[in-house]
């Protein structure tokens, strides 16, 4: 049996049955794959994957295998795991998995470092936890690696500010910022993932319910209109003034979340900050708010403050609901300890929008194959011709098909001689 540390391998004739079910409604990764399997791009190299073990996220590893990676996968997050996927992928496909849902701090970084051990040709990273560990406390393989990918937004923020600092040791494809990414899996996937997750936790109505969603960003966006699709009363919390007017345009009302605070039943932060829902937030909620996170760290909601606040211990009163008593005997409810809560309490995205975001994984890690050397210490989105066949190939997956130009009009749309 190969290495590995997973919750149960009895598990796994479960977890292949979830995979294939993902897998059906991934055309696009099935179309890549085929091509893979034939031409073998990723041959002979070595990768290391911090990501979501997923259904989705395992489709994505037995296309890279097919494809000729060596892969060792680990979690992005100790909420994320599905125990069933991680030990099919271990029993049924022999990639070493790393990842038990609810490990905790310490055994979460033994399997980063545990990722680390393959000593990898290239990293994929899901919040650049494993870039991180990499650059602080492995800096003698940074050598050995040629390239590496990240999936989601905070991990962006964080490879810029490593690449805006000159710390950035080799050049990373921020597959976050194709539009076949952001655009579909933030808004359509983290908008539907999300509200899944809330209502799997704590099985509340919510229409007529008011739901403030902190930050306007695609995230934001996507969760902000399922919401209000479902029914609830939608606020919009910003810092930024183009989003906050976007928010307002899009019919939705605007406040400070000084003011939103008093009003809310649900709060949903999806911003990559730090502490946006803080004490003094805090102290000003209804008896029985409920406080959830979608964005990729727990630090979005000020935790800390919350415990200070409260007296004794939280009542786990429903599996992903703790609820806080407050000195002055109002409740708050926090929902899966301030962690991502539509995978924490929920799958995360459907299948068919990761078949987008992972045909940007499998595609990009093909062109940093075929390009790290180009390249320089620094953060690079997915090339357009690639963004746009992704999207090409979705549409003829749904059977739709779209207009061409014709000669004509291509050389019109070049050139500037005709005018009025």
């Amino acid at each position: 049996m190969i290495e590995h540390d997973v919750k149960d391998l009895n598990l796994a004739t479960a977890g292949r049955y979830k995979i294939e079910w993902a897998e059906s409604q991934m055309p696009v990764l099935q179309l890549i794959r085929e091509r893979f399997s034939k031409e073998r791009p990723l041959a002979g190299l070595k990768i290391s994957a911090c990501l979501h073990v997923t259904s989705e996220t395992a489709a994505l590893a037995r296309t890279m295998q097919v494809g000729g990676a060596d892969l060792v996968l680990c979690a992005s997050n100790p909420l994320s795991t599905q125990d069933e996927v991680a030990a099919s992928l271990v029993a049924n496909d022999e990639i070493p998995v790393y990842a038990i849902k609810g490990e905790d701090n310490e055994t979460y970084y033994r399997h980063l470092n545990a990722a680390l051990d393959h000593h990898p040709h290239m990293t994929m990273d899901d919040g650049c936890d494993l870039v991180s560990v990499l650059h602080k406390e492995r800096k003698n393989q940074i050598s050995e690696v040629l390239a590496g990918t990240e999936e989601t937004t905070t991990g962006v923020i964080r490879l810029r500010a490593m690449a805006k600092e000159k710390v950035l040791r080799y050049p990373v494809l921020a597959v976050n910022d194709s539009m076949t990414k952001h655009f579909f899996d933030n808004r359509y996937g983290t908008g539907q993932s999300t509200v899944d997750g809330i209502v799997r936790a704590t099985n509340i109505l919510l229409a007529g319910r008011t739901f403030v969603v902190c930050g306007y960003g695609w995230c934001g966006r996507g969760l902000a209109s399922r919401a209000r699709g479902m029914g609830a009363q939608v606020v919009v919390t910003e810092v930024d003034p183009l989003k906050a007017l976007e928010a307002l345009m899009d019919g939705f009302q605007v406040l400070p979340l000084s003011e939103a605070s008093s009003h809310g039943d649900i709060f949903v932060t999806v911003t990559g900050d730090k502490n946006v829902i803080d004490a003094s937030h805090m102290q000003a909620m209804k008896d029985g708010a409920v406080l959830a996170n979608s964005g990729h760290f727990n630090s979005e909601i000020n935790i800390p403050a919350l415990e200070s606040m409260s007296k004794g211990e939280p009542r786990q009163i429903r599996p992903f609901v703790q609820q806080y008593t407050l000195e002055n005997g109002r409740h708050l409810n926090l929902l899966g300890e301030g962690r991502l809560i539509n995978l924490a309490a929920a799958e995360g995205h459907p299948a068919a929008v990761m078949d987008m975001s992972f045909a940007n994984q499998a595609l990009g890690l093909e062109f940093m194959r075929a390009n790290a050397k180009t390249l320089e210490n620094d953060v690079y989105t997915i090339p357009e011709a690639i963004d746009r066949e992704i999207a090409r190939l979705k549409l003829d997956s749904m059977g739709v098909k779209i207009d061409t130009l014709t000669s004509e009009q291509a050389a019109y749309l070049a050139s500037w001689q005709e005018g009025t």
